[in-house]
């Protein structure tokens, strides 16, 4: 049987549990995103939902730029790895 590549790291988690924590984490910044938004634009009382648009894409970019910063960890350690 397979066993899942594991992560090089001094506590040898599984790599698919590190992309599973931060799915759940993209999920809660941009959930947390989305109710500041929601909680800003019912205090401005305005009619466009400017404030929730706004706190909405900001939190996704928060989350991609999590992404972003993780991958390139993991790269950088892959590559620390395969020179002998």
């Amino acid at each position: 049987m397979n066993n899942p590549k594991k992560n090089s790291s001094s506590n040898n988690v599984p790599t698919y549990v590190k992309y599973i924590g931060l799915a759940f984490q993209m999920f809660g910044v941009i959930g947390l995103g989305v109710y500041v938004g929601l909680k800003v634009q019912e205090r401005s009382q305005m009619k466009f939902p400017i404030w929730l648009l706004l706190f909405v894409f900001l939190s996704i970019g928060v989350a991609f730029y999590q992404l972003f910063l993780l991958i390139k960890a993991d790269e950088r350690e892959e590559s620390r790895n395969k020179k002998p």
